[in-house]
């Protein structure tokens, strides 16, 4: 007889919580919110793996990267300046001799000329100069 009292003051305790426990509503914005919450950990569970990788290869680039912009640091301060819009060239080009070209995508306009038009000096008034 104490073992079924026993069992049935077990059974009414682990029961109590769950009477206590709010129905589950049948509310969208929830669901939709757990399903966006599902979706958004797959992808991170997915994409984990790839960006622990690329990560590392960061890492393993970071020495040749940091000597690239030792050395070529101060050439490309300069082509910045001399260049005012990118938008005005194609992509560079290497040649076969190795030469890295950027062309112009239009050519410039001729700079007007600060010197006045020369008056025209008739002929046969001076001496004659030979060339």
């Amino acid at each position: 007889m104490r073992r079924i009292a026993a069992l049935f003051l077990t059974l009414s305790l682990t029961a109590a919580p769950l009477a206590a426990q709010e129905a589950e509503s049948d509310d969208n914005g929830g669901l939709m919110k757990r399903g966006a919450e599902m979706f958004m950990q797959g992808l991170m569970d997915e994409l984990d793996p790839a960006l622990r990788e690329l990560e590392g290869m960061a890492r393993d680039m970071e020495p040749a990267l940091r000597s690239f912009r030792d050395e070529m640091g101060p050439a490309l301060v300069q082509l910045m300046e001399k260049v005012e819009d990118w938008s005005k060239y194609d992509p560079p080009e290497m040649l076969p001799n190795g030469d890295i070209i950027l062309r112009r995508k239009a050519p410039l306009a001729p700079e007007p000329e600060d010197d006045p038009p020369l008056r025209d000096v008739p002929r046969g008034e001076g001496p004659e100069i030979e060339l």
